[in-house]
């Protein structure tokens, strides 16, 4: 019968706890720079559903990732407007178009987006006891901010699902609780 040589067994755990870790560390998304705020010209942040506006001098983080997608993929939920006028900006990333807030939409930020890959796709946004499906339209870009491109508004966190009111609604929030939400979400 062979001894057993604990010693060896020791350092195998160490060993795949290290590699476990060390690749875990590596999944995660990690800030990639900083800019600095400026303040908007009068009239040119648009605040509808409470958005920020850039604070001169303030440092703002940026991301090129977003945390992994799973079936379950954990993110928080903001409010935005597509339609035009609407604090969303411009038209639409994906197709060039504004779209009502009755309509189910979403911006994910940057690394989700993942260069337009999921343009036009639907994702299901669960919160609250419920769950709707919407569709991708737009960036909530977590690279650039605080230009007259992004309405003078911040960069977006790496974490976000910037969605339209009727998101919203079929959660069954109560409209003085819109804003921010803990949700989860995946492709659908």
């Amino acid at each position: 019968m062979k001894s057993f040589c604990p010693k060896f067994s020791f350092l195998l755990l160490i060993t795949l706890i290290l590699t476990s870790f060390l690749y875990s560390e590596a999944q995660k998304c990690r800030p990639n720079g900083r800019i600095r705020g400026k303040k908007a010209p009068s009239g040119q942040c648009n605040k509808e559903n409470d958005s920020d506006c850039c604070v001169q001098g303030k440092m703002y983080t940026t991301y090129e990732c977003s945390p992994s997608v799973s079936t379950h993929t954990k993110a928080y939920l903001t409010l935005n407007s597509f339609q035009k006028g609407g604090d969303g900006g411009g038209p639409s990333a994906c197709d060039n178009q504004y779209h009502s807030d009755d309509t189910p939409v979403v911006a994910l930020s940057t690394g989700w987006f993942n260069d337009k890959s999921r343009c036009l796709n639907k994702i299901t946004i669960s919160a609250n006891g419920r769950s709707v499906v919407a569709t991708v339209v737009d960036e909530c870009d977590s690279t650039m901010g605080c230009d007259e491109e992004h309405d003078y508004q911040p960069p977006c966190p790496n974490n976000i699902v910037d969605a339209s009111k009727a998101v919203w609604k079929a959660l069954g929030v109560p409209q003085d609780q819109w804003g921010g939400l803990d949700i989860t979400w995946s492709d659908a």
